[in-house]
């Protein structure tokens, strides 16, 4: 299906469409084993940044990512673009506390600091909070938000916090659900289901998603692709 990443409306976020040529009521989504659209892109890391309103030269459409401290955020990041060493994956949540900037052709991938990270201090926490709201509510080039849910887990305080931070900033949302490799079949089918009631949303506004069987991110891809104007 083409997914096209969906514009947030009250406390709903929305997403797109390729992988949806199967039917809700299908068994669940195939694992895809061809390149994603960004593989072939060239990337490169620009810098990390503790200014969220800091631009960025030349000037381009940004996509953001963000998700709880260790929900898999720098393994999807890594099997997005195909460069395993692109994003560290730390065995420590909370790792990522600046903005981090990667270039490609057309627009940037923004890889945002994961929120509820509970042993960072009280000081930290707020600071990474105003750093994320900021770079949400007022980044002019940011074209659209990847949010990353384990899709495991209900949703959390944080997360529905997020949810109303993302609902308010009115940017086009994408949910990706990570981990999926960690379901049985049947669940794969079932849980993105059970997640947008308890969210409030669409079925096509959830991609699922898995860095380690690739399940998804082909489709994921195509949506990021198409956020920024482009054709997947």
């Amino acid at each position: 299906m083409r997914r096209t990443v969906g514009r947030s409306d009250g406390r709903t976020v929305r997403k797109s469409r390729r992988s949806t040529e199967h039917t809700s009521d299908q068994p669940t989504v195939r694992p895809s084993h061809r390149p994603t659209a960004l593989a072939a892109l060239p990337i490169e890391f620009v810098g990390s940044f503790p200014d969220p309103l800091i631009p960025l030269a030349p000037p381009l459409p940004e996509v953001a990512l963000i998700g709880r401290s260790n929900v898999g955020k720098s393994s999807l990041l890594n099997a997005l673009t195909g460069r395993p060493g692109l994003a560290r994956v730390s065995g420590t949540p909370g790792k990522t506390t600046l903005l981090n900037a990667f270039r490609l052709p057309d627009f940037y991938l923004v890889d945002l600091p994961g929120y509820g990270f509970a042993r960072a201090g009280k000081t930290a926490r707020a600071g990474y909070r105003r750093l994320v709201e900021r770079y949400l509510l007022e980044r002019a080039k940011l074209a659209g938000v990847v949010w990353l849910l384990d899709v495991r887990h209900g949703p959390s305080r944080d997360d529905r916090a997020m949810q109303d931070l993302l609902a308010r900033s009115g940017r086009p949302v994408l949910v990706a659900l990570t981990k999926a490799d960690k379901l049985t079949r049947s669940a794969q089918a079932s849980r993105p289901r059970e997640l947008a009631v308890a969210l409030g949303l669409q079925e096509d506004q959830i991609q699922l998603t898995s860095s380690t069987s690739r399940l998804g991110l082909a489709e994921l891809a195509d949506s990021i692709v198409v956020a920024v104007g482009g054709t997947a």
